[in-house]
């Protein structure tokens, strides 16, 4: 899935209720995703779709958002992580 601005726009960060992040072992290497709660919608993501990049610039503006959640979930190597960065309360 290619993350597109009418992508982030769906994203709308006063509606966003949690984001996670976690690794997928893919025997090899790890695969870093995120799921995103929105209005009772799950959207997941992973590191390798294009607009990644622009993903995470977006939910950094979240407040509170954990600017640590990489460094947290890369931590173990092929162990899951799972990382809650945000978490609406």
């Amino acid at each position: 899935m290619k993350i597109t601005r009418a992508t982030l726009r769906q994203l709308q960060l006063p509606e966003i209720k949690a984001v996670t992040f976690y690794k997928r072992d893919e025997i090899t290497t790890d695969l870093i995703c995120c799921e995103i709660d929105v209005g009772g919608q799950v959207w997941s993501f992973h590191e390798e779709a294009a607009g990644w990049s622009n993903l995470i610039a977006h939910l950094s503006a979240l407040p509170g958002f954990r600017t640590d959640w990489y460094e947290t979930v890369t931590s173990e190597p092929f162990y899951t992580s799972e990382t809650v960065a945000f978490e609406r309360r």
